[in-house]
């Protein structure tokens, strides 16, 4: 069997506690293969090296978090729609207000999340990076227009350009896995 470990600022480049737990895994599935997906948080931890791997791990790609370079990705008319639609879709489940006591509003809410999250993870897959969209102007407005709604949460409602600046800024960051090439069907 062949398994894909994703980590996230640890295992290749920490020997730490989540390291060991990582390394633990590996040799206690040893009849298996392992891919590794790497995300690292600094520049620090990159040039720091790795661990000593073990045989199980095949195969081993990188990717940083800490950068957010320009992918050069220019979308067309209809991929841009596309883009819209699911952004909003993404920013209007992260605004919204909805009572924790309202099971179907809540139940919307996390289908909406959803929806734009599959949506623009088979943008990316199909057309190619998100980070230069997902820092657009288009953006921007798009999560304003999330916060403006009726029934947005109070803070989101409140929030100001260097806000929604900032937020668009994190979300791109946590959705820049979604960039990488990782996910061919290979």
């Amino acid at each position: 069997m062949r398994i894909g470990l994703l980590t996230e600022g640890g295992y290749p480049y920490a020997d730490g506690e989540g390291g060991l737990w990582c390394d633990r895994l590996v040799r206690g599935l040893a009849p298996h293969e392992f891919d590794l997906y790497a995300l690292s948080r600094t520049a620090s931890q990159e040039e720091s090296g790795w661990v000593p791997l073990p045989p199980e791990i095949h195969r081993v790609r990188t990717a940083p978090l800490w950068s957010a370079e320009e992918d050069g990705v220019t979308y067309g008319r209809r991929a841009r729609r596309r883009l819209h639609a699911h952004y909003a879709d993404l920013a209007a489940a992260v605004c919204s207000g909805a009572p924790r006591a309202d099971e179907e509003a809540l139940r919307a809410q996390k289908d909406r999340f959803r929806k734009g999250l599959y949506g623009l993870a088979d943008l990316a897959r199909e057309e190619g990076g998100l980070v230069t969209a997902l820092r657009s102007e288009d953006a921007v407005r798009i999560l304003e227009r999330a916060c403006r709604t009726p029934g947005a949460l109070r803070a989101a409602h409140d929030a100001r350009v260097p806000d929604l600046l900032a937020v668009a800024a994190l979300i791109e960051g946590a959705l820049r896995p979604l960039s990488l090439d990782w996910y061919a069907d290979s």
